[in-house]
C-alpha cells in the first residue's frame, strides 16, 4: 500500500469518525418529557397550580444540550428550550468538571443539585444574569433546603443561548442557572401567570 493510498484512507476514517460523532450527539427524548409533562400536569391540578406550563430540566442530558424545557401543556409540547447549568458539588465554581455526571445532593452548602419538583415563587432582584430572579421552594424531601441554600431560578452570562456539546455548560453552586436571552422568554412568561408554576428538576 503507498502511502498516498495510506492517506487517503486514514481521512476517511477520520471524516467517518467525526459523522459518526455528530450522529449520536444526546438530545431530548420528546416521549419521555411527555410522560414527564403527564406526571407533572396531575399534579399541578392536585395542588392548584399553572395547568397551562410547567418547567422541566432534564438532568439525565449532559449539560452541553438543552434539558431546560418550558413545557405548554395545551399543546403538549416544548414552547422553548435552553441550556441550564448545575451544582459543581465539591469540584471548583464555573468549571465543567462534571458536564455528564452530576452529584445530587440536598445538603446545605453541598452546592450540589437538588432533584426534585419545585414552586416557582416571587420575582425579586439579582446580581446575575439580567438581575432578575425567581425563588424557588422545594417539595420534596430530595430538595426542601432549597430556600435555605438561595436555590433560585436566574440568568447567567457564562450560559450560552446555543448548544456546546461535547463541552459543557458552566457549573454554579446548585442553581438552575439559565441564559439571559433565555431569561427574557422565561420572565416574561413568569410575569403574565396568576398562578404558580410548578419547576421539575429529574434525572
Amino acid at each position: 500500500m503507498n502511502i498516498q493510498y495510506k492517506s487517503i484512507i486514514t481521512f476517511l476514517l477520520i471524516f467517518l469518525s467525526f459523522k459518526n460523532a455528530d450522529a449520536i450527539v444526546p438530545h431530548i427524548d420528546i416521549n419521555h418529557t411527555r410522560q414527564k409533562a403527564k406526571q407533572c400536569l396531575v399534579y399541578c391540578k392536585l395542588k392548584g397550580y399553572s395547568t397551562r406550563y410547567c418547567i422541566l430540566i432534564d438532568m439525565s442530558l449532559p449539560s452541553g444540550v438543552k434539558r431546560f424545557m418550558v413545557w405548554d401543556f395545551r399543546k403538549n409540547d416544548t414552547l422553548f428550550s435552553g441550556l441550564v447549568s448545575h451544582g459543581c458539588g465539591i469540584n471548583p465554581w464555573s468549571g465543567i468538571w462534571s458536564k455528564d455526571k452530576p452529584t445530587f445532593s440536598n445538603t446545605i452548602n453541598g452546592h450540589c443539585t437538588s432533584l426534585g419538583k419545585y414552586r416557582v415563587n416571587e420575582r425579586a432582584g439579582s446580581a446575575w444574569g439580567i438581575h432578575v430572579k425567581y425563588y424557588l421552594t422545594g417539595l420534596e424531601n430530595t430538595n426542601n433546603n432549597a430556600y435555605v441554600r438561595q436555590v433560585v431560578l436566574h440568568s447567567w452570562e457564562q450560559v450560552p443561548d446555543k448548544e456546546v456539546y461535547p463541552n459543557g455548560t458552566p457549573e454554579d453552586w446548585g442553581c438552575p442557572a439559565i441564559s439571559n436571552n433565555t431569561m427574557k422568554l422565561v420572565d416574561a412568561l413568569l410575569r403574565d401567570q396568576k398562578k404558580h408554576l410548578l419547576l421539575w428538576i429529574y434525572n
